[in-house]
């Protein structure tokens, strides 16, 4: 029992833990996804699902500037005329503005804008048209709304491309992505908690 409240109490720290700890400072670890596209269509004969799930993982290697790797998967099941399929991995950069112009657009204490680039190998393979694998570069804008000190809810628009091989040497696709962030610290975010604390 006492393993438990322990326990508990870390977690209650770090999702509640001191506002003068930035969340995208230097050491600080990202981890989340986007989900751009989930959900049923019902039609007369057939069910379609359809979902797009984007996990990312990216450290902090200065204040505002996370860089790390993502993993894309969509599916989507055409009513029995096959299921189209895309897939991407590679790497990402994220770099949240700090430049007042840009703060002034801001609406509230809790929100942040950023910008998101990536690059990587990915495809697009309809079930029935032209597909695409190859070199994946994405790039776009996006704002985050931190409900906790830790945890932040983000809407992302990006433009996509693929250059490659296939029955079309190129993919182009605009997304928009809903998803969330875990931002926990590390060691020297420890440290900085613990100064506040001694203040």
């Amino acid at each position: 029992m006492k393993k438990f409240r322990l326990l508990t109490l870390a977690f209650t720290a770090v999702c509640f833990g001191s506002t003068a700890v930035a969340q995208t400072q230097k050491g600080n670890l990202m981890v989340g996804s986007d989900i751009t596209d989930l959900g049923f269509n019902f039609q007369k004969e057939s069910t379609i699902f359809h979902f797009d799930l984007n996990p990312k993982l990216a450290y902090f290697i200065e204040d505002d500037l996370a860089l790390g790797a993502y993993v894309n998967f969509g599916l989507e099941t055409t009513g029995g005329n096959g299921t189209n399929v895309n897939y991407a991995v590679g790497a990402l950069a994220r770099y949240y503005f700090r430049d007042a112009n840009v703060r002034k657009l801001e609406f509230s204490k809790r929100v942040r804008f950023f910008g998101e680039a990536n690059v990587g190998f990915g495809g697009s393979n309809p079930a029935n048209g032209a597909s695409t694998n190859g070199v994946q570069l994405g790039i776009g804008p996006g704002l985050s709304y931190f409900i906790t000190p830790n945890v932040a809810l983000d809407a992302l628009v990006k433009y996509d491309v693929i250059i490659g091989g296939g029955n079309s040497t190129t993919s182009h696709q605009l997304n928009l992505g809903l998803g969330f962030q875990i931002f926990l610290p590390t060691a020297r975010a420890r440290a900085i908690i613990r100064e506040e604390k001694e203040k």
